[in-house]
């Protein structure tokens, strides 16, 4: 029998990718909000579809620009891609959401969604390639006392930590920051549970029992995911999937799907077991200063057993990961592979550490409104006067118009010309314009906005950096 193989790669360009990404994102599933939560719906997620037509995501963005909007966007679509291969159901009213269920794990948002992965995955994580360089001879000794450094070595508090407690209002900091491990917490492990299944040795089988651990050994009230609901519900927080959607910072999906794309990309397998160890390590440290920094905003009424029980587990954890997964993986898999287990553990420090700075950053946002509000006058003065020359976009909108979260990719000056908006800088977090007044909004700041008058008719002057305007 005469056969002719005829396999290529499979590749969009940049004009389809573009158009299958907007097709993706243009489900009913991901419009833009009405309010700015989702109530028990972990199928609705808000992809902001009538921007996308604008972006590329065809190229990996540069370090310096992996807080653009188009990061964000991409982290956005990343998740529901990655959490489409997940089980999600509402706490209650299933009946009334079974059109959304149907559609959330239908074949077309399924299939749609594995055809632009590749391409988002590179447009976010691509970055590291260039970031991290892992280079020399490693042995299996060279690589344990390099992992060992790390379990000696003392931590000090994250800047998210010190922003929180230098904070105005600590409290609203301290549920934003909780706001920002949902993603992650409330289905936790399941990005591990990708690299249990298979068949590869006595390995799986030690690795399956890090995932009991954190599925409470079978009991739902010890559950992980079951205690950091706990964490949430005693400070006033909601805790069903996605609730607070909109208030997730670019940074904190961008961690929240690098352990999705390690563990969906098989080929990645052995930088999983790095950023695992990384993870599982310092975690102990983190989550004692974590519980005792949420006992000192809230008080006892704070349930830190999330952060308690992980002080407990990840000791034991973190050994358990070197001498049960790794080393025996390099013992099977030879020594070839510790490049990658290496690459992965300095992987996740850098998104960590950019993580880190973006919610600190966005506690400072948070905390600066008023001041920001008071800076609209001089820089509008000077873009009223012709002293600034900016871009402009005029927009008149009716009440209850809700712009979505999103932020922009350099500063930007909103003025209000009539009606009154509620600028939201975060969640618990805004500032009322009324006519003649307005606000600075900052670089890669998360925000949104809504109509509180019958009719608001307003302008976003860019003006690259503001602080050029008030020289």
């Amino acid at each position: 029998m005469s056969f002719t193989p005829n396999h290529t790669p499979f590749e969009l360009t940049p004009d389809q990718l573009r158009e299958t990404t907007l097709n993706y994102a243009s489900s009913p599933l991901y419009l833009d909000n009405e309010e700015w939560e989702n109530d028990d719906n972990p199928y609705r997620r808000q992809l902001r579809p009538q921007i996308i037509e604008h972006l590329d995501f065809s190229v990996p963005l540069p370090r310096p620009e992996i807080l653009a909007y188009s990061a964000l966007a991409a982290n956005r679509i990343l998740a529901s891609i990655y959490e489409a291969d997940l089980m999600f159901l509402p706490k209650a009213g299933f009946e009334a959401k079974r059109a959304d269920f149907d559609l959330f794990y239908s074949h077309s948002n399924r299939i749609r969604g594995e055809m632009i992965r590749p391409y988002l995955e590179r447009h976010v994580f691509g970055f590291l390639d260039q970031e991290v360089e892992v280079s020399g001879d490693w042995t299996k000794e060279s690589l344990t006392a390099f992992l060992g450094e790390l379990a000696n070595s003392p931590t000090e508090p994250t800047l998210s930590e010190l922003a929180i407690e230098k904070s105005a209002n600590p409290q609203r900091a301290a549920r934003n920051w909780l706001i920002q491990f949902a993603p992650d917490f409330l289905s936790e492990a399941s990005p591990m549970i990708r690299n249990v299944m298979g068949y590869y040795g006595p390995v799986q089988s030690d690795w399956f029992k890090v995932i009991i651990d954190e599925f409470g050994y079978g009991v739902h009230d010890t559950k992980h995911s079951t205690l950091f609901e706990n964490t949430m519900t005693s400070v006033g927080l909601r805790a069903d999937v996605h609730h607070y959607w909109q208030y997730y910072l670019n940074s904190s999906l961008l961690m929240s799907n690098y352990f999705h794309y390690l563990g969906k990309s098989h080929e990645l397998f052995f930088r999983y077991l790095g950023a695992l160890y990384f993870t599982e390590t310092t975690l102990v440290d983190f989550c004692r200063r974590a519980a005792n920094l949420l006992t000192s905003v809230f008080g006892e009424e704070a349930d830190t057993r999330y952060f308690t029980e992980h002080v407990h587990i990840d000791t034991h954890h973190g050994r358990m990961v070197l001498e049960k997964l790794i080393l025996p993986i390099v013992d099977q898999c030879g020594e070839g592979v510790i490049p990658e287990i290496v690459r992965g553990f300095e992987e996740f420090q850098v998104i960590a550490r950019i993580a880190d700075q973006d919610f600190a950053a966005q506690v400072d946002w948070m905390d600066s409104g008023p001041v920001n509000k008071e800076l609209h006058d001089p820089v509008w003065a000077k873009v009223e006067d012709g002293s600034v020359a900016a871009p402009v976009a005029h927009l008149i909108e009716p009440r209850g118009e809700l712009s979505n979260t999103h932020h922009h990719d350099g500063d930007e000056l909103c003025h209000i010309v009539s009606g009154t908006m509620k600028f939201v800088s975060g969640y618990d977090s805004h500032q009322i314009l009324e006519a003649g007044q307005g606000t600075v909004i900052w670089k890669n700041r998360l925000h949104g906005a809504v109509i509180e008058s019958e009719e608001c008719v307003y302008e976003i002057h860019s003006v690259g950096d503001y602080r050029a305007c008030l020289s």
